[in-house]
C-alpha cells in the first residue's frame, strides 16, 4: 500500500506554497495601508507573520524536494524569497515607528518580481514565461 502523508502532499506540489504567499502578500498590503498604531493593524501584522513562517516552511519543503535538479537556481530563489519577506517585515515595522520606508518598498517590489519570475521559470512552477 502506498500511503500519502500530508508532508508528502505539501512537498510535491506548489499549490500550498502559492496559496501561502498570495495570502501573505494580501495581508501585508492590508496591514501596510491601515493606520499606524491601530489594533487591527497589529492583528493583521501578526497573522501576516504566521503566513511568513508558512511561506518559509512550504518553500523549504519544495527546495529540499526539487533542488537536486538545479540547486543554484533553487537556492537563489529561496534567498530572494527570504529577502522579500524581510522587506515586507521591514516596511511594516519601520512605518509603525514612523521611519522612512520608501527604499524598502522599492526593494520589496524588486525582490518580489525577481522571486516570482524565477519561481515561475523553474521547472516545478507554472510556466507563464515559457
Amino acid at each position: 500500500m502506498n500511503e500519502v502523508t500530508i508532508l508528502d502532499a505539501l512537498s510535491t506540489t506548489t499549490h500550498f506554497h502559492i496559496f501561502t504567499w498570495v495570502v501573505g502578500i494580501i495581508l501585508f498590503l492590508v496591514a501596510a495601508v491601515m493606520a499606524d498604531g491601530t489594533k487591527g493593524r497589529k492583528i493583521t501584522h501578526m497573522i501576516a507573520r504566521l503566513f511568513y513562517v508558512l511561506i518559509v516552511i512550504s518553500g523549504a519543503l519544495l527546495f529540499f524536494e526539487y533542488s537536486s535538479g538545479d540547486a543554484a537556481l533553487y537556492g537563489v530563489k529561496f534567498l530572494l524569497g527570504l529577502l522579500t519577506i524581510g522587506m515586507m517585515e521591514m516596511v511594516l515595522v519601520r512605518s509603525e515607528k514612523g521611519k522612512s520606508v520608501g527604499v524598502r518598498w522599492v526593494l520589496f517590489f524588486v525582490f518580489l518580481f525577481a522571486t516570482m519570475f524565477l519561481g515561475f521559470k523553474l521547472p516545478v512552477g507554472f510556466s507563464f514565461f515559457a
